[in-house]
């Protein structure tokens, strides 16, 4: 979180002249430092929990989660996005499982609905 709000500052400072678009070279290196961070996260705590099949599970818990993360944090805070990127790994999990296939189905198909209507609304 702390390298997140250096690159919001360093961003900010860098284009505060600039009317247009912009983008520094951090912004760039938060990109894959995210998705690094989120992958080997992942892989550790699904293997320990014997998640499988990881590699159907791992790829849309990943690129789906900006959306309920985003939704978070503009309206309650990087603490809120924390506790919802838990709420939708977990939900995902669920939906490896067959036992809970229906319910981490539903909960992530909630998530993801509800973080559109807040971000879209």
């Amino acid at each position: 979180m702390y390298f997140f709000s250096w690159v919001k500052r360093h961003s900010d400072q860098a284009c505060e002249k600039v009317d247009t678009l912009c983008w520094t070279w951090w912004d760039w290196a938060a990109i894959p430092l995210t998705f690094t961070t989120a992958l080997i996260i992942l892989i550790i705590v699904y293997k320990q929990l014997d998640i499988r099949p990881r590699l159907a599970v791992i790829p849309p818990t990943i690129l789906l989660a900006p959306f309920p993360l985003v939704a978070a944090q503009t309206t309650a805070g990087w603490w809120t996005a924390t506790l919802m990127g838990g709420a939708w790994s977990c939900s995902l999990a669920l939906a490896a499982w067959s036992r809970y296939r229906i319910l981490g189905i539903t909960a992530a198909a909630t998530l993801l609905l509800a973080s559109l209507v807040v971000l879209y609304h």
